[in-house]
């Protein structure tokens, strides 16, 4: 079995079981973290943080996390809601005058979010060097056509929704996305997540590494998508590992970070506004999240989906895959799976094996507490962590 790092809870024990039946099924490296009340029940790592298998994944090995950006932008844009600062229900065009051009004077600032302002990715070709530049890749936006009518259907807004979302956010407080994410959300928190990576931390990046059989030409595509953007803009494994990439600021898909990081940030959301003292938004401000946006099949993942502000809509939970986020306000936990093993989306079922195992640890800490069917308070569970072994690797 491989070598797992870390620390986790005996009644966990099955989440590091996972990574390293993932590491010895194939995978490079990886890490996962389950948070329950905001505190850590399971933080763990292992394999490595390159495709030649000769760089062990440390604890501070951070790798890009695709997707799951976009929640960190989601939860900007949601504290900003929560402060009265940014409308929900307001034209984007009060907050970005040129968005209005070609129609789109009537798209809400929730369709940005929900997947329902018909701009799933750019009329025009788009390279590597448009994403790395915020006033070309935004410009485009406002200027073209949306594809549908804004908030009567949803479509994947893979790359895009990073630059909508993240416009807004630079409107209204003079500064980038990555910026206020840094200076409102992870530093407070003190999370090791960045968008718009500094060069110091080059050296802890944990590089891309192809699904078995392609080569750093692959282009990572959405989950469930069948083809890359005909519109040139999908992005290749080689762009991913590129210093361009990683200094930019694509608030869609260009976040660093490890599993630990990410749990705690959105902690934030599974915890009604506030982790470890640090209160981030209200407890309705968290809630708008799970507010149904958009039902049915979309257009681009060409499955059904539910969507909210910001996050994929799964039952009770939310979060988003890239990597992968799960949320559980009603436990009170997040789950975070970041690795720099790609799969063939049709393949990925990665993450519903290990928040199947959170969950497995879950339930005997609720037996363990005599609540089968309840949240676990903050003091039972810092008396947990106090007071009971922990499991280490």
């Amino acid at each position: 079995m491989a070598d797992i790092h870390g620390t986790y809870d005996d009644l966990f024990s099955a989440v590091p079981d996972a990574l390293a039946a993932l590491l010895d099924a194939g995978d490079a490296g990886g890490s996962v973290a389950v948070l329950v009340d905001g505190e850590p029940v399971v933080d763990v790592w292992g394999g490595f943080a390159d495709g030649g298998r000769t760089v062990p994944w440390q604890r501070d090995t951070i790798t890009n996390v695709w997707s799951v950006t976009k929640t960190m932008t989601a939860l900007c844009a949601l504290i900003l809601a929560d402060r009265g600062a940014l409308d929900l229900d307001a034209p984007v065009a009060r907050y970005w005058p040129e968005f209005a051009a070609a129609g789109k004077e009537k798209v809400l600032v929730r369709h940005l979010l929900s997947h329902t302002a018909g701009l799933p990715e750019w009329d025009a070709p788009v390279t590597l060097e448009d994403f790395c530049d915020w006033p070309a890749a935004t410009s485009l936006l406002a200027a073209q056509a949306p594809r549908w009518e804004p908030g009567t259907d949803g479509g994947y807004h893979s790359l895009t929704q990073g630059f909508l979302v993240g416009e807004i956010v630079r409107r209204i407080t003079g500064g980038t996305v990555g910026r206020f994410l840094a200076e409102e959300v992870t530093g407070p928190l003190g999370a090791d997540f960045h968008m718009g990576l500094a060069s110091e931390h080059d050296d802890r990046v944990a590089t891309l590494v192809p699904p078995p059989g392609k080569d750093e030409d692959y282009a990572a595509s959405a989950p469930g998508a069948d083809a890359a953007p005909a519109s040139g803009g999908a992005i290749r494994v080689r762009d991913g590992n590129s210093v361009a990439w990683r200094r930019a600021q694509i608030p869609a898909a260009s976040g660093f970070g490890n599993a630990r990081s990410v749990a705690l940030v959105q902690s934030v959301m599974a915890c009604a506004g506030a982790v470890n003292g640090v209160r981030l938004l209200s407890e309705a401000g968290t809630e708008r999240a799970r507010q149904v946006q958009f039902e049915g099949q979309d257009r681009v993942l060409g499955i059904p989906m539910r969507w909210g502000l910001g996050y994929g809509l799964f039952g009770t939970t939310y979060g988003w895959g890239g990597s992968l986020l799960m949320i559980d306000p009603d436990s009170r936990m997040a789950v975070a799976y970041v690795t720099n093993q790609m799969r063939e989306p049709a393949e990925e079922t990665r993450g519903l094996d290990l928040v199947m195992s959170a969950y497995d640890g879950l339930q005997g800490l609720r037996r363990r507490l005599g609540r089968p069917g309840g949240v676990v308070p903050a003091a039972q569970c810092r008396q947990r962590q106090n007071g009971w072994p922990a499991g280490s690797a």
